[in-house]
């Protein structure tokens, strides 16, 4: 019999024992080793769990060790599609094998892969059972997988979207989920953890897309990359931002003849885009979340108007009794007209702002376009908008 080498032995006891623990605290462990220890041990993980260990490791040592991970990419399949998370299907049997052929298929299997069930597949690999190593261990050596397998189970499509799969694992809890084509065949299979991990990066990515920072983009990104990928949205939230001026500008006359409006237009940007923001957070979240089924819109409009309506009367109340002594003091003859003006203006703006903050993501999505990319560069020139129009309108109107 062939002797093992000592580190061939160090390697597979290292694994087995990293392969017990969650990525995070296997990764911890693992960067204790030096770098000829980690060699070693990479080829005895599954692919995909030696690659979230090399991830989780510093900048340094993950770019030395990125170049020996197998490509597991599955860059066929979409972005952000279970597709692109699966490895390769293992401990694979036909139902007829017994117990006792499959136990010691298991044992030599054991030495160089990580496994949580066996799956039994037919001739053409059409997936017909899982079975538990519960069963599997208490079984009679002659009993049949297909006498304890567990027929018809659950299982994704590649094509999957990490979202969607993420809302199915909720009430599952399974370490591994069976990856099939549309004809049955398993292809792979997907970690229950991978899962998890992928959607928490897409949920943390959504605040930067707001802002234009793309979910492509890291700490360790370089400068320039980045700069290509937030550039554009500053461009165009500079855009949006002379629009805003433009209205200011069309009321300039206003202005020149009631100078103290200038001191509560940033007061009702500010009010109305606070808003349209809370709005906007609670829509993107119910999206995110997929708590707003289809037909449920019109629900979250109402909703929103009514909210920006009662909090608008609120601090519609305060700013108006603000702009009515604010005039008052100045000598102003038009102090409760005034008043009156900044109290309606701050009403409506967050009315219009609330139902923005709904609109602007709904259409972005029915639009085919990430509705975090760029939902609040919107929301903001229409709050703006809104806010400094309505106030310089209903002053042009009512006071000169």
């Amino acid at each position: 019999m062939k002797k093992i080498p000592d580190t061939v032995r160090h390697a597979e006891r290292l694994a087995a024992a990293l392969e017990k623990r969650a990525p995070l605290d296997a990764a911890a462990r693992l960067s204790r080793h030096d770098d000829d220890e980690v060699t070693a041990t990479l080829p005895h993980l599954s692919p995909g769990f030696a690659r979230q260990l090399v991830e989780h490791l510093p900048e340094a040592r993950r770019s030395r060790f990125a170049p020996q991970l197998p490509d597991t990419s599955h860059e066929e399949w979409p972005e952000d599609s279970v597709g692109r998370l699966m490895e390769a299907p293992i401990a694979t049997f036909s139902p007829a094998t017994t117990v006792g052929d499959t136990r010691k298929a298991l044992r030599h299997l054991a030495r160089s892969a990580r496994f949580t069930y066996a799956y039994c597949v037919d001739a053409e690999s059409r997936l017909r059972g899982v079975v538990v190593m519960r069963d599997l261990m208490f079984a009679s050596r002659t009993t049949k997988l297909e006498d304890i397998m567990i027929e018809d189970p659950f299982v994704f499509r590649p094509e999957t979207p990490v979202e969607d799969a993420a809302h199915e694992v909720l009430a599952r809890h399974y370490p591994v989920y069976p990856v099939c084509a549309d004809d049955g065949r398993l292809i792979g299979l997907v970690h229950g953890y991978a899962l998890f991990a992928a959607h928490t990066a897409n949920v943390s990515a959504t605040a930067g897309r707001m802002v234009g920072v793309q979910n492509e983009e890291h700490f360790s990104t370089h400068w320039l990359q980045s700069l290509k990928l937030r550039h554009p949205w500053l461009q165009l939230n500079l855009l949006t931002a002379f629009l805003a001026a433009a209205v200011v500008g069309v009321f300039e006359e206003t202005i020149a003849q009631v100078v103290m409006l200038a001191v509560f237009l940033p007061v009702l940007a500010g009010q109305s885009g606070n808003t349209g923001c809370q709005a906007l957070a609670v829509t993107l979240r119910a999206m995110a979340l997929d708590e707003m089924p289809d037909g449920e819109e019109r629900k979250a409009l109402l909703k929103e108007a009514w909210l920006g309506f009662l909090n608008g009367v609120l601090v519609g109340i305060t700013s108006g009794l603000a702009m009515y002594f604010y005039a008052d003091f100045q000598g102003d003859a038009a102090a409760a007209i005034l008043g009156g003006v900044v109290a309606i203006a701050m009403i409506g703006s967050c009315v219009l702002s609330g139902l923005t903050g709904v609109l602007v993501p709904l259409t972005l999505r029915r639009l085919g376009t990430d509705p975090a990319t760029a939902s609040s560069i919107f929301v903001t020139t229409a709050t703006d908008v809104a806010s400094m129009g309505l106030l310089l309108g209903l002053a042009t109107w009512l006071v000169l």
